[in-house]
């Protein structure tokens, strides 16, 4: 009991307005969220506590051609054989875990171009490092590699540790501190993007695996095979009505169809005062870690599984070259995942 006699007042969070967009991002023009850098934070804590959603799709399709019945005339049309998504997002076993982009990593840091750190100075990256940066990417995300592993592969030699916990915040800026220079900025078209990535399973593996599965049917038709990730972007914009009016789809195609939107466009990424994009940060959702454990290390490959390059791959996981540490693997693994799955596809491929 306090020297007041009394307790003090229950903490109440503040409750920041927001809406989903139509592609499922989370938007919100909220004032006090442009205003205050511990409610940003607090904010976007929150809403990573929600996991993004990830789909396999599949899709399989042929064109027919017809003759029109009054006329002697040939016509094409799609037909889709089957069009299905299965939920991967519910074998995710862990998150967030918050992240930050390395200070050498070409991202948005308040401008409306890419940009690097050096020291303490700041300069726009060259189109050399925007390329490479893309290209590991891209690399790792089809490989299912956490977001602050670099293309470096140094990391090898420390895994699991690296993989899982450590050096995750690479910035040398704190999430609070990025949250900050978001909130001081006077821009008038700002907006701050905390992304949410899955990670740790071998998605290309699994993408080729899945072709293989459908072409083994004798399946002639279209194929696409991929995953889809929705609901994985929290955009914080400005509160002003020109910002809120760009965050709708209509008034947006409606400034586009009457030309009006070049002019925005070219105030937002050249005035001082224009647009501002903050890309620095996010959340990780684990489907699958590779924990070191004191037990002597096993072999966790699979020989029966499809995915046999996907196990090799994630073998680089498992220890340096010198050394094989003892691992252990939390959640599903992406072989065991799928020949689940592949023993119930039979009847989702099937065709008339």
């Amino acid at each position: 009991m306090p020297h007041g006699g009394e307790d003090p007042p229950a903490f109440a969070p503040y409750e920041a307005s927001y809406f989903t967009s139509s592609d499922g991002a989370l938007i919100s023009h909220d004032p006090h969220l442009n205003e205050d850098g511990e409610a940003l934070y607090r904010f976007l804590l929150s809403q990573a506590s929600i996991p993004p959603t990830l789909v396999l799709h599949c899709r399989g399709s042929h064109d027919e051609t017809h003759t029109r019945r009054r006329r002697p005339e040939q016509y094409t049309e799609k037909v889709v054989d089957f069009d299905f998504k299965i939920d991967v997002g519910q074998h995710i076993i862990a998150g967030p875990t918050h992240w930050s982009v390395a200070d050498s990593t070409p991202a948005y840091r308040g401008r409306m171009f890419y940009e690097v750190e050096v020291g303490n100075d700041r300069r726009k990256a060259t189109r050399a490092e925007r390329k490479a940066a893309k290209s590991w990417d891209d690399e790792r995300s089809r490989r299912g590699f956490p977001p602050w592993i670099s293309s470096s592969y140094t990391w090898k030699q420390d895994q699991p540790s690296v993989m899982h916990t450590d050096s995750v915040l690479q910035s040398s800026w704190t999430l609070r501190r990025w949250a900050d220079d978001y909130c001081n900025s006077s821009k008038y078209l700002k907006e701050f993007d905390y992304h949410k990535v899955v990670y740790g399973w071998n998605f290309d593996a699994i993408v080729n695996a899945t072709h293989s599965l459908i072409k083994s049917t004798y399946y002639t038709g279209d194929i696409y095979v991929g995953f889809e990730t929705s609901h994985s972007l929290v955009s914080i914009r400005s509160e002003n009505r020109l910002s809120r009016m760009l965050s709708n789809g209509w008034i947006k195609f409606f400034l586009i169809i009457t030309f009006v939107y070049p002019f925005l466009w070219l105030f937002k990424h050249f005035h001082t005062r224009g647009g501002g994009t903050w890309q620095v940060c996010g959340g990780a959702y684990a489907l699958k870690r590779i924990m070191q454990t004191t037990e002597q290390p096993t072999d966790t490959k699979h020989a029966e599984s499809p995915l046999q390059g996907a196990s090799d791959s994630l073998q680089q996981y498992s220890g340096s070259s010198h050394t094989q540490a003892a691992t252990t693997v939390e959640g599903l693994r992406e072989g065991v995942w799928f020949r689940q799955w592949e023993g119930q596809s039979g009847e989702l491929f099937a065709t008339d």
